[in-house]
């Protein structure tokens, strides 16, 4: 009983939700919550699951020993897979460095390397947020109407549903680690 109040707190509190928020998502008392979170009661299968809809998550992650989570994923060097993107710039290669499903958030993170003849294009546009950080060359990047001279060790966060991408080459080669974070639907 205590595991799994762990656990719902442990969720409730990553979610940002207060006692009173995760009860009125999930249609379960505010006692009756605080009761379960401390582990003085057993819950039903019912409410177990009312709680698992409020926090957005299957009611098996209440039972997940976090200890034994194996949500992870290695790529060793050299070793990442390549990705033909549909509408790939000619000259841009993709490299799946891993990938990871947890809860409503999926993960792609890519080697990009440019080669010499590859142009700039700074029409990417797509769900999500995108972190990038530039690991050689020297490029001017764009997002939305602002263009950005990044160096090797210079990274960008923001929001990818506005235009972005190399604008111009400055000096090569140019390689970056490319993550892509959406929501699941």
């Amino acid at each position: 009983m205590s595991r799994v109040g762990a656990q719902i707190r442990a969720l409730r509190t990553a979610a940002s939700l207060s006692g009173l928020g995760l009860a009125q998502a999930s249609g379960v008392s505010r006692s009756m919550l605080s009761r379960i979170e401390r582990g003085l009661v057993s819950p039903s299968v019912d409410t177990l699951e009312r709680i698992a809809r409020g926090l957005g998550v299957p009611v098996a992650r209440f039972f997940a020993d976090q200890a034994e989570r194996m949500d992870f994923s290695l790529v060793r060097r050299g070793q990442g897979m390549p990705v033909d993107r549909l509408g790939a710039v000619a000259g841009y290669h993709y490299e799946l460095l891993g990938h990871l499903l947890s809860g409503q958030m999926f993960v792609e993170p890519y080697l990009v390397r440019l080669e010499p003849e590859a142009p700039p294009y700074a029409n990417f546009q797509h769900p999500g947020l995108k972190f990038i950080h530039l690991l050689s060359g020297q490029v001017q990047y764009r997002y939305g109407p602002r263009v950005m001279e990044l160096s090797a060790g210079d990274s960008m966060l923001f929001d990818a549903s506005a235009l972005h991408g190399v604008e111009a080459v400055v000096v090569r080669p140019v390689s970056y680690l490319s993550i892509v974070f959406t929501l699941r639907a």
